[in-house]
């Protein structure tokens, strides 16, 4: 069986947006922000990761271009330096 790592990823995402909602609207409703403070922790607990394998994934993409950006500069052109023979 294989590891599906994006369904991982919509499931902190769904499980820090809907953390986030229930404390906002338990603060609301109890107007007591430091008794909530546990929820948004489990929040960011969950977009933590998330934001950590977006910009992971950004850099080893923006590393593999640059490595095609220098393969096609140092692609050999086909001219050969043709001395004349006498």
């Amino acid at each position: 069986m294989k590891f599906d790592k994006s369904l991982l990823k919509t499931v902190l995402f769904s499980l820090g947006v809907v953390m986030f909602v229930i404390a906002t609207y338990q603060t609301v409703l109890q107007n007591d922000l430091p008794g909530n403070y546990w929820l948004y922790m489990i929040s960011l607990a969950c977009w933590l990761p998330l934001q950590y394998w977006r910009r992971q994934d950004a850099r080893l993409a923006k590393e593999a271009e640059v490595a095609r950006q220098v393969a096609a500069l140092n692609k050999p052109t086909g001219k050969k330096n043709q001395k004349k023979k006498r």
